[in-house]
C-alpha cells in the first residue's frame, strides 16, 4: 500500500458542534436540519456568518457575510452565538479518538487533521473499513459528522475530503485525478484564491485542468513562483510530511469588527484600524511571535470585498509598525466608498526572540518594545480600558476592537 494519507474534515464544524451540543442537552430541533447559521451578535449589527446549515445554503447565504444581509435572504433564519470553548472541547475529543488509530496526526486547524497510515497494512490492512469504522465511530461517540478525503498525500487527500458532504469517504490517488480533480472549477484547489482566481481567468483557466496542462513557463511568467506550486497542486504533486504536533499550527492571527454605522472618511476608518492593530498586536506579543505579512480587509455597504497584504523587510510584534503599514495598505484599496467591516490580519509568524535591525531604520525597536510591555501589563490587570491612546477620546469608538470571545471570525488556533 505504501504511503497512504487520511484528511478528517468536520461538516459545517461550528454549527455541526453548536447542534449536537444544544441536542444533548434537551433541545428538540437540530439546527443542522433547519436554516440556520452561527454568527455573532445580531443587535449591534456586529457580527458575520461564520457557518451555515446545509438548508440556509439554498438562500445562497456565505460564510463571511453579515448577519444583517442573512437575515433579509431568509427571514426566518435562527442564529446563534459562538462559543469558542465548545468548539475547542469538541476539537479537542475529535482529536483524542484519532490518536487510538496513529500517533502520525497533524492538526491542522481546529476541524482539520491529516493522519500518516504509510506501512500499516498489517494493522490496517483495508483503509476503507478503516475509514469507515473512523467516521461512524465520531458519528455515534460525538454526535457530529466529517468527510474523511484518503490519497498517497496530503493535497489530494484535502481535495478528496471536500467532494460531496457530509458524512462521506471519498479516495483520490493519482490515477483518479483526471476523472475526479480535473473536472472542478480552479477556485476549487488548495492556495488558489480569490485574487488568483480572475489572473487565471484571464488566461483561460477555468478548471483544475486547464491549469494542470497549461504551459508551466507561461504561468510562472504571469505568477511567478505561485504559478509553478498551484501547477504542481494541480497535477497532484505535494511531497508534503504529516508533521506529528500535539497543538494546531498557529498560521496566522487576526481581528476585524462591523461597525454600527457606516464609516465615511479616512480618519475613522484609520482609528478603527488603530482599535484592531491594539489587539492585534497584544495577542502577537502574548504568543511571543512576530510577523512577516500584514494584511487589510474592508467590505462596503454594497457588500463588496476588498483586501490588501505586503511582506515586510523585518518581522515585527510592534503594534505602531503594524498599524503604520495597515493605513499604508488602506490608502492602497480604499476607493471613497462607505465601510461597514474592517480586518486586521497578521500571518508568516516566527519567534520573537530577537529583533532584526536595519540600518536604514531610525525606529527605536527597544523603546517601542518596553513601552509595548508596559502598556500589556497594565491591560492584563486592570482591564483593556484602563490606558488608552488620546485619540480614542469622545470619538465613541472603543481603543480596543475585538478579542477572545468577541470578534467576528477569531482564528481558533490563536488561543490554544
Amino acid at each position: 500500500m505504501g504511503r497512504l494519507i487520511f484528511h478528517i474534515d468536520v461538516n459545517s464544524a461550528y454549527l455541526s458542534w453548536e447542534a449536537a451540543y444544544r441536542l444533548q442537552q434537551g433541545e428538540k430541533i437540530d439546527l443542522r436540519e433547519i436554516p440556520s447559521i452561527v454568527g455573532g451578535d445580531e443587535e449591534s449589527r456586529h457580527g458575520i456568518v461564520l457557518a451555515k446549515s446545509i438548508p440556509a445554503k439554498k438562500y445562497k447565504i456565505q460564510t463571511g457575510e453579515t448577519l444583517y444581509n442573512a437575515r433579509i435572504k431568509c427571514p426566518d433564519i435562527v442564529i446563534v452565538p459562538p462559543r469558542y470553548w465548545l468548539y475547542m472541547q469538541c476539537s479537542n475529543a475529535l482529536n483524542n479518538i484519532l490518536q487510538e488509530y496513529t500517533p502520525n496526526i497533524q492538526r491542522f486547524s481546529v476541524d482539520e487533521s491529516f493522519l500518516d497510515f504509510s506501512n500499516m497494512e498489517s494493522l490496517y490492512p483495508d483503509y476503507m473499513v478503516l475509514a469507515e469504522k473512523i467516521k461512524e465511530r465520531i458519528k455515534k461517540e460525538l454526535g457530529f459528522t466529517v468527510n474523511i478525503g484518503i490519497s498517497n498525500n496530503k493535497l489530494l487527500a484535502k481535495v478528496a475530503s471536500d467532494l460531496k458532504k457530509p458524512d462521506r469517504i471519498h479516495t483520490l490517488f493519482p490515477n483518479e485525478i483526471k476523472e475526479k480533480m480535473w473536472v472542478l472549477p480552479v477556485e476549487d484547489l488548495f492556495m488558489v484564491g480569490r485574487a488568483t482566481v480572475p489572473k487565471l481567468h484571464n488566461l483561460n483557466i477555468f478548471t483544475i485542468g486547464d491549469l494542470a496542462n497549461y504551459d508551466i513557463n507561461a504561468l510562472k511568467k504571469s505568477l511567478k513562483s505561485h504559478g509553478v506550486l498551484i501547477w504542481n497542486y494541480a497535477n497532484g504533486i505535494d511531497n508534503s510530511e504529516v508533521r506529528k504536533s500535539n497543538y494546531i499550527e498557529m498560521k496566522g492571527m487576526g481581528n476585524s469588527t462591523t461597525t454600527a454605522f457606516n464609516v465615511e472618511d479616512k480618519e475613522t476608518a484609520y482609528k478603527v484600524l488603530l482599535s484592531l492593530c491594539e489587539t492585534v498586536g497584544m495577542r502577537l506579543r502574548d504568543s511571543k511571535n512576530c510577523c512577516k505579512v500584514i494584511s487589510i480587509s474592508l467590505r462596503g455597504t454594497d457588500m463588496g470585498f476588498y483586501s490588501r497584504q505586503k511582506k515586510l523587510d523585518s518581522p515585527t510584534d510592534s503594534t505602531r509598525k503594524i498599524y503604520e503599514m495597515c493605513t499604508y495598505l488602506f490608502d492602497d484599496v480604499w476607493r471613497g466608498l462607505p465601510l461597514r467591516h474592517l480586518g486586521v490580519h497578521v500571518t508568516d509568524l516566527c519567534n520573537n526572540d530577537y529583533y532584526q535591525y536595519s540600518l536604514l531604520d531610525t525606529f527605536d525597536y527597544d523603546k517601542d518594545r518596553r513601552i509595548n510591555k508596559a502598556i500589556d501589563d497594565i491591560r492584563l490587570k486592570y482591564g483593556r480600558d484602563a490606558v488608552y491612546r488620546s485619540c480614542f477620546v469622545n470619538s465613541g469608538l472603543r481603543c480596543m476592537c475585538g478579542g477572545v470571545g468577541e470578534e467576528d471570525y477569531q482564528i481558533m488556533s490563536s488561543i490554544l
